[in-house]
């Protein structure tokens, strides 16, 4: 068979380099045009981060379906849970691997860097399918760009860049993580209310405004105090506590009307000690903990390229480093970040209701 593979269909009399296709994978590094060992350096590495992103996307698609599903079983959120960690320790993997592109000295990569003509990280379909899987919004892009404009001009090249707007395309018909995890999180039952419920409305509107009043109770008892001390300014204090109690306000209630995905996750962090609670706020903490893997992907990117080619133009026409550096203020899960500001400590949150629907099954209730 093609690329080494000896044996039947079932896996019998494998090689290691027939089942791994190393005959093929080995012979894709330009061996035969003579690339010096810098150049050849430069395209293995980006080979292996090509390689991943595959697996992220299909790690990340399983999450995906787990969480979009009409009713999520208790036992999937541990499998969902356990495909954000790979792709996190994945992502920690490929932050290291640019200490090893750092061993290339920004002679050496200026040695063969006019070969690379237009190519640009920029082009990698896979990240950008990432990006739109994982639901980043055009309008928190970079000078809101369009992730498809590019692919839509590279897929009359060949019918390879043709499939691989395709795979962009139906990605972005597609649900997204994000959207699926917003979705779930609105069906957090709050105070004993399952989310549809008869007053389920009333209920959660009774949560979010005791939460409120006890998160603006914080900042006036906070100036009250300052005051009594006789600190400087304490009307601009003042206003920074008003402004931040008006912004918990619109978080939780975005144009004045309750956002129950974001209530949701209001509740879960704030009684993340409830048992019921338990696999939920795990599953939340491994999506920040990938954003925040990501994230930090992003930022040895852009010190690693400064390192070598200092602030040039990127080979696609890119601004170089100042392009990858807005790309590290990218955040696709802003609510799982921003709900941290509004948290208050155990003994000023609202007193829980029905306490008992969020025990471990068989605690005796019936």
């Amino acid at each position: 068979m093609g690329g080494g593979y000896s044996g039947n269909s079932d896996g019998k009399n494998f090689t290691y380099g027939g089942y791994l296709g190393l005959h093929d994978l080995l012979s894709l590094q330009r061996d035969e045009q003579g690339v010096s060992n810098d150049e050849m350096h430069f395209i293995i590495v980006h080979q292996t981060f090509e390689l991943w992103f595959k697996q992220v996307n299909r790690e990340l698609r399983d999450v995906r379906d787990i969480l979009a599903a009409e009713h999520v079983p208790e036992s999937d959120v541990p499998k969902a849970v356990s495909h954000l960690s790979r792709v996190t320790e994945i992502y920690r993997l490929m932050t290291h691997q640019w200490k090893v592109m750092e061993t290339l000295t920004p002679q050496g990569f200026l040695a063969f860097r006019d070969g690379l003509g237009t190519a640009s990280g920029f082009e990698s379909y896979q990240m950008r399918e990432m990006e739109i899987l994982l639901g980043l919004e055009d309008v928190g892009r970079v000078s809101d760009m369009d992730p498809l404009g590019h692919f839509r001009k590279l897929s009359t090249r060949s019918e390879a860049d043709a499939a691989a707007l395709a795979r962009l395309e139906k990605t972005l018909s597609e649900t997204t993580l994000a959207t699926a995890l917003s979705n779930w999180l609105s069906r957090t039952p709050i105070m004993g209310s399952l989310y549809g419920s008869e007053n389920d409305d009333d209920t959660v509107a009774e949560y979010v405004e005791a939460h409120l009043s006890a998160y603006a109770k914080i900042g006036e008892d906070t100036c009250a105090r300052m005051e009594a001390q006789g600190v400087d300014n304490i009307e601009a204090v003042r206003n920074r506590f008003k402004s931040a109690s008006d912004g918990a306000k619109d978080f939780l209630m975005p144009n004045g009307k309750i956002n129950r995905s974001r209530a949701g996750l209001l509740f879960i962090e704030s009684y993340r000690e409830l048992p019921l609670l338990a696999w939920p706020r795990v599953l939340i903490d491994a999506v920040v903990e990938l954003e925040e893997s990501m994230v930090l992907f992003r930022t040895h990117h852009a010190r690693m390229v400064e390192r070598i080619i200092g602030r040039r133009v990127g080979t696609g026409g890119s601004s170089g480093v100042d392009y990858l550096d807005a790309t590290t203020k990218y955040r696709i899960f802003g609510d799982l970040w921003g709900v941290r500001t509004l948290l208050l400590k155990a003994e000023l949150r609202p007193t829980l209701k029905h306490g008992e629907i969020y025990g471990f099954a068989g605690d005796g209730t019936e």
